[in-house]
Parts: structure tokens; C-alpha cells; sequence
């Protein structure tokens, strides 16, 4: 899942992942080797699901286990997608269903067996794959990942410049199985507090929406999956493009010039 992660933003700017060096910090002294590599082995084996290299990598000894990727992707500087330039009547779409972090904060709590999350891990073991060359490229017009930020927080980037504004349907946003549930238990992560307390101010309408689901838009997500805003009259292309090989992708809110900045929940 780390490494998967650490592609994504290589993929929310368009690009193509080609190398990666792995960064491991691990308890030598008092844990089995044949941990360390099944480690690697998992990392290695995402790495070439990406297409990419493994360049080498940097490990120390450490008294707890950390493992991420340094990657190295290639885009043409005219084709970047940046996380703003969203036009109005723009389509906002996502890729990967949200609460993963309520889910997880239930299974460090014992609350939940990890083999009744597996939906969601399954969804995080997806790297967020871009779709072959094709049309519907130059339809996206901005795009990010979503990720410890939360829903809100990386949309919130999306209308920084204040140019445009946005309107969530939400009830055409994805959520992961049990995820409502364990909101509603109180299983929210410390940095869903956060997200809340940082990005709220850029919220209308939340007054109207049910509470719980509110509070899912700001779960911090691991492996989150992509944002975009796509050209309204190719929404449909994108979304098959990103169907056809095997990707999620549901249309869940419009761009508009009323209230820039600002994120009408709905």
C-alpha cells in the first residue's frame, strides 16, 4: 500500500512512472530478515505493476518499521496536470471510493478483523492507473490525489485560486462498505479532526447534509484514489477510458463561476 501511494502523485500530474528507490527503516535486531523481505518483495512487486525500475534504495536500523518509495516519473512539460484549472461547468470526478482511515483507525482499535476491511484494502493495493493515450486526455483540465488531506482538503486545492467554485452531489459520492457505520462509532481518525478544522471554512450547505456524511469527507485517506475535472461533453469518454481498465470512476460534482472558492455540499 506504501508503495502504491507513493506513485500516485506521479499519476495525478498525467505522468509515467519510471523509476523508484526504495526507503526502509527496520528493527534488525529483534525481528526475522525474511520480514524485511517480503517488505521489499511487495514494494517490488507494485513497482513493476507500474511499469517502473527499481533504482536501488537507502535502509537503516531503526526501532520501528517505515517503507515508502522515492519515485521518478516523465510527463511533457505542455501536457501537466496541475491540482488547479478547473473551468466552469466542468464535471468533478473520482476514482476510488472514501474511508479508508475510519476503517483503519477501527482495525488498530480491534474493532474490526482486517479480513472484514479486505474491500478496502483491495482498493488501496490499486495503483491509480492512467488509461493509454487517447482523446480523452485533453479533456482533464486539472486533477489530484486524494490523500491524508481528505475529499474536502484536496478539493479545497482545486479552488484555491478562487476562480471557480464547486457542488458536491452527495449522493453520488462512492464510500467504502462499513464506513458510514464505523464514522457513526466515534472511529475517526486524529487527522479527520484536523481536515475539519482546516479546510470547514470552505464549506456551504453543510448545515443540510447529514452529519456523519460530512465527517467522511474529511477521513484522511491512504492510497486515495484521483480527482478530476474534465470537459463536461467528454465526461463520458473519460470515465470509460478509466472503466475499460478495470479503474472506478464516478462523476460527483460540477465547477461553476458562482461562490469561487467555495464547496457546495448538496
Amino acid at each position: 500500500i506504501a508503495a502504491v501511494n507513493a506513485f500516485s502523485d506521479v499519476y495525478a500530474m498525467g505522468g509515467r512512472p519510471l523509476t523508484a528507490m526504495n526507503l526502509v527503516s527496520f528493527p534488525i535486531s529483534t525481528l526475522a530478515p525474511e520480514i524485511l523481505k517480503q517488505i521489499l518483495a511487495g514494494g517490488l512487486n507494485k513497482i513493476a505493476e507500474a511499469g517502473a525500475v527499481l533504482a536501488g534504495g537507502h535502509s537503516i536500523d531503526d526501532l520501528e518499521i517505515k517503507y515508502g518509495l522515492s519515485v521518478t516519473g516523465e510527463i511533457h512539460p505542455d501536457k501537466i496536470w496541475r491540482n488547479q484549472g478547473a473551468l466552469p461547468e466542468d464535471l468533478l470526478l473520482l476514482t476510488k471510493p472514501l474511508g479508508n482511515g475510519i476503517l483503519a483507525t477501527a482495525l488498530k482499535a480491534g474493532f474490526v478483523t482486517e479480513a472484514e476491511i479486505e474491500p478496502a484494502l483491495e482498493w488501496m493495493l490499486r495503483l491509480n492507473l492512467l488509461p493509454p493515450e487517447g482523446d480523452w486526455r485533453q479533456a482533464v483540465h486539472a486533477c489530484t490525489d486524494v490523500t491524508g488531506f481528505g475529499f474536502i482538503g484536496h478539493l479545497s486545492e482545486m479552488v484555491a485560486d478562487d476562480r471557480v467554485g464547486v457542488t458536491v452531489e452527495m449522493s453520488q459520492v462512492p464510500f467504502l462498505e462499513r464506513a458510514e457505520d464505523l464514522c457513526s462509532r466515534g472511529f475517526i481518525p486524529g487527522g479527520g479532526h484536523r481536515n475539519r478544522d482546516f479546510f470547514d471554512f470552505r464549506l456551504s450547505g453543510q448545515d443540510l447534509v447529514d452529519p456523519i456524511m460530512r465527517e467522511l469527507l474529511f477521513d484522511p485517506q491512504t492510497s486515495g484514489g484521483l480527482l478530476l475535472a474534465v470537459a463536461p461533453d467528454a465526461a463520458t469518454m473519460v470515465i470509460h477510458a478509466f472503466n475499460a481498465i478495470g479503474s472506478g470512476c464516478w462523476p460527483v460534482g460540477r465547477f461553476s463561476e458562482h461562490d469561487p472558492g467555495r464547496i457546495m455540499l448538496l
